[in-house]
């Protein structure tokens, strides 16, 4: 088909820009991809900006709270250390004996391990007793402590917290003095070693990669997971998140919120402090761990636009196509029409305007075809009616051809049967009359007198004359079983052909071969399984026919599971299974064996005329081929085997229900016999 030129611009006209000189479809397409990406754009702008604000309003809430309860903990272990000095205060306490006050402050000792020494202030501020982790104890030492403020702010404030000094310049300490009840109380001091507040801050969960660090009024760093920065004795006032929260800032009780952390990298930081001790818990994460659920709101929020755009972009392909394929469509066949091609069509189903042009198309073109092909109509109609007539004409001399050669060869066969069967006939009864004579002479020779030698010779010869009689006689009703199986060949009657119960036809023909193998052999038995399908209904077929093939497979059958009795293993049940099925136009039979099986190559020639297995007397090799010409020529069937040599014969009959012709009435051959 050669594609349409496209049209020259009108004379004088501004040609367009590249870019805009494209197909209507991707017009359609870009336009539609470009609105939906730009509203998706916008869409995603704005939800990724309150999501943002959201997750860090959220992130921010919750370190916050994380950072309370982090100055909770760290002020519970002051409560803590609080309480254990507080048992040494009671008013009772000082007038215990000195060695049982010793024995308590060692007692207090081991009870709290962040306490390294205690000591205990009389109502004077002299020291009376001091006991030491670090130094010698100390009884009665009379130190003046009157104006510390360990003595005087305890005595006012009942408990009081000193500020964190370093000893060493590196161990963060801190002074707790309790004041004692009751009048004119002394003071129990205990020095609190803060590096053991370690246990406490690394205890605090602050997601994956967060932690919690606390620090003095002026930034000095008192507790941290990294011992080694509050052994170092650390100044984190630098830090900006620390300097907006000490006090005197501009920032101060504000959360500096997103910074850079200790090590490098941004944090989201939040912090809390504890008013009785002036200190200030911090609690920072990184930014990832915080603001994870903003980052995965931006992948999502990000694959969702991607995913919306590349649905626009198919959505406007299939929309761009729908619109202009029926218009490509219309215009190609209309140029087809236009060549020459009356027999175009147009099918469009839009639905709309396009379609309703494509079936104008289609009106006008059937009218135009109509003029020029009622004549054409014609003439092929006549020639497709003389093909017809002469293709059954062949059909039908073919088939009367193949008639007159079957008809010529039966003839035959049966002319050259009946001309054997005469003189066989002779020759079986003379036989038979020969063995009798022999009897009779030996009856006649009895009484004579004869030499003993002479009468030995004479009954040896007797017996071998009556022995070769008796196999003439053998061979001779062999012979007579191959001249009556080739008359049934060659004979042109088939019997009744009637519509037949299937089911009833094959149980009947099972019950014949069955009892006439018991009459033959009193002694055989063989199990019976019986399959039959409802559904197999009615066949038009000849039954006579058909119960002869069914016994010859059934005798078949028991014949070979009667050998494998000869050399089956002990346990061995013959079985013969008949099995009927519905094939809807067809009838199915199978006849099975657990016999000895057919070796494959047998199986080649198992249908071929006068081709048995069976020893001399015992099968004439007709019944396998008369039942073939039965099922497939007659009947228009099949007949298949399936078989596994020592283990089982099955025989698969196919025949259709209404497919066999009515057979000429029975004309069954001469069968002439001679009597002597």
């Amino acid at each position: 088909m050669t594609a349409p030129r496209p049209l020259a611009p009108p004379p004088g006209a501004k040609p367009l820009p590249r870019w805009l000189r494209l197909p209507l479809a991707k017009k359609f397409a870009v336009a539609f991809v470009g609105l939906v990406s730009l509203v998706l754009l916008i869409n995603g702008a704005v939800d990724l900006t309150l999501n943002y604000y959201d997750a860090k309003r959220t992130a921010i809430e919750t370190q916050r709270t994380k950072a309370r309860a982090a100055a909770e903990r760290v002020d519970a272990f002051l409560s803590g250390i609080e309480s254990q000095v507080g048992w040494t205060t009671r008013a009772e306490w000082r007038r215990v004996s000195p060695e049982q006050q010793r024995y308590d402050f060692i007692r207090l000792l081991r009870q709290a391990p962040a306490i390294t020494e205690v000591a205990y202030l009389d109502p004077a501020g002299k020291e009376q007793l001091r006991v030491s982790r670090l130094e010698p104890d100390a009884v009665a030492s009379g130190k003046d402590f009157s104006t510390s403020p360990r003595f005087t702010q305890a005595l006012s404030q009942k408990t009081w917290f000193g500020p964190v000094y370093f000893r060493r310049g590196s161990e963060p300490y801190m002074t707790v003095s309790v004041a004692h009840a009751g009048r004119d109380p002394g003071v129990t001091v205990a020095e609190v070693n803060l590096k053991l507040i370690w246990d406490v801050v690394s205890a605090i969960n602050v997601g994956d990669h967060g932690y919690a660090f606390v620090t003095t009024s002026a930034g000095r760093l008192i507790a941290h997971p990294d011992l080694s920065l509050v052994l170092r004795d650390t100044d984190l006032s630098g830090l900006p998140e620390v300097a907006a929260a000490l006090p005197g800032s501009h920032l101060a009780g504000q959360d500096y919120e997103i910074t850079t952390g200790l090590g490098g990298g941004w944090v989201l930081a939040a912090h809390a402090t504890i008013p009785r001790v002036d200190w200030i818990v911090f609690v920072q994460e990184s930014l990832r761990d915080a603001m994870g659920p903003a980052l995965e709101s931006v992948i999502q929020t990000t694959s969702l636009m991607g995913l919306g755009v590349l649905l626009a972009a198919v959505a406007g392909t299939f929309l761009a196509r729908r619109m202009v394929v029926p218009i490509r469509t219309l215009e190609d066949g209309a140029e087809r029409f236009g060549a020459g091609d009356l027999s175009e069509r147009i099918v469009i189903r839009t639905g709309d305007e396009i379609e309703t042009l494509a079936h104008r198309f289609n009106t006008m073109a059937s009218r135009v075809q109509d003029s020029y092909e009622t004549l054409e109509a014609k003439v092929a109609e006549r020639t497709r009616d003389l093909n017809q007539s002469l293709d059954d004409l062949q059909r039908a001399q073919s088939r009367l051809v193949q008639s007159e050669k079957l008809a010529s060869l039966g003839q035959l066969t049966a002319g050259i049967a009946h001309e054997i069967k005469n003189p066989l006939n002779f020759v079986n009864n003379f036989a038979s009359l020969s063995h009798e004579l022999v009897d009779e002479l030996r009856d006649v020779l009895e009484p004579a007198t004869l030499d003993p030698n002479l009468r030995a010779e004479v009954e040896e010869i007797a017996g071998l004359l009556k022995g070769n009689l008796e196999k003439v006689v053998q061979h001779g009703k062999r012979a007579d079983s191959i001249v009556k199986n080739m008359l049934l060949h060659s004979r042109t009657g088939s019997g009744e052909h009637r519509p037949v119960e299937v089911n009833a036809l094959v149980e009947e023909s099972l019950n014949l071969a069955y009892h006439g193998a018991r009459a033959a052999k009193p002694g055989f038995n063989v199990s019976l399984v019986r399959d039959y399908d409802p559904g197999a209904g009615i066949a038009d077929i000849y039954p006579q026919e058909i119960t002869r093939v069914l016994l010859n497979l059934m005798s078949n059958g028991f014949y070979a599971t009667e050998k494998k009795i000869e050399s089956a293993e002990p346990g061995y049940a013959p079985t013969l299974s008949v099995a009927t099925r519905d094939r809807g136009d067809s009838i199915e039979i199978r006849v099975r064996d657990n016999g000895t099986g057919i070796p494959e190559s047998v199986r080649a020639k198992m249908f071929d005329p006068f081709f048995t297995t069976k020893p001399a007397g015992e099968g004439t090799g007709l019944g396998l081929s008369l039942s073939h010409d039965i099922l497939v020529k007659q009947h228009g069937g099949t007949v298949d085997v399936a078989t596994e040599p020592g283990a089982f014969t099955e025989f698969i009959i196919v025949l259709p229900r209404r497919s066999a012709t009515a057979a000429t009435p029975p004309q069954p051959a001469t069968e002439t016999e001679s009597q002597p």
